[in-house]
């Protein structure tokens, strides 16, 4: 399974690259909002500590402005994913980017019906937001179950990455279910290092080491 990690700040992702374990980066217009900087400077400074996908999502609401963004987005860096949203012009424009070999990743997927609809269409990625479905009483593990079901049941290339992450049972489940990536907040990639056992064994073995050391000669 893949981890990206769900954040437009340069300062976290500098910091979990460093653990070997992160293999891209995805960010939204409210997450690039919140640095202060331009997208596409972001973005180029991303693509040079993380060479993994990093997606970037469009703003238009129409075809044909989906796919300007995503032809301009496109030629930042070779590692880009365009993020597309599952609506009727977002599917149209998910159909021509595919045609034209630029990567995708459909976002806001709620439905497994989504997410057939975006594979047929050549998404390179599909986010289903788990979190958004679990906060109105829905499950969101059973939608990542069926389309990681559907999929293979059909071979379809679409990877599956579970997005609206929202604590680390989240992505242990769906690591389980098959996901191929999960989309994580700096804050619960934290907690999927951390653990209480792991703080109070060390403490002890450390503990216990200055009493050896004690009666070194």
């Amino acid at each position: 399974m893949q981890f990206f990690l769900d954040t437009a700040n340069l300062e976290d992702i500098k910091k979990y690259f460093e653990w070997g374990a992160l293999d891209g980066v995805t960010t939204n217009p409210s997450l690039i909002a919140k640095e202060g900087v331009s997208l596409e400077k972001r973005i180029k400074e991303i693509a040079e500590v993380v060479d993994g996908p990093i997606s970037t999502e469009v703003v238009s609401t129409d075809a044909a402005g989906m796919i300007e963004e995503a032809r301009k987005f496109a030629k930042w860096h070779k590692n880009i994913v365009v993020k597309i949203p599952m609506i009727e012009e977002g599917v149209k424009a998910l159909k021509i980017l595919s045609a034209e070999g630029i990567k995708t990743n459909v976002t806001l997927v709620f439905s497994s019906g989504q997410a057939i609809i975006a594979a047929k269409n050549g998404a390179t990625y599909l986010s289903p937001f788990v979190g958004r479905l679990d906060d109105i009483s829905e499950d969101g593990m059973a939608l990542i179950h069926e389309i990681v079901t559907i999929y293979k049941n059909y071979d379809y290339k679409t990877k599956v990455l579970a997005a609206s992450i929202r604590h680390p049972r989240h992505v242990i489940e769906s690591a389980q279910l098959g996901a191929d990536v999960a989309t994580i907040p700096p804050a619960i990639f934290e907690k999927l290092i951390k653990h209480p056992l792991t703080d109070k064994g060390l403490k002890a073995f450390l503990d216990d080491w200055e009493k050896v050391k004690k009666l070194q000669v």
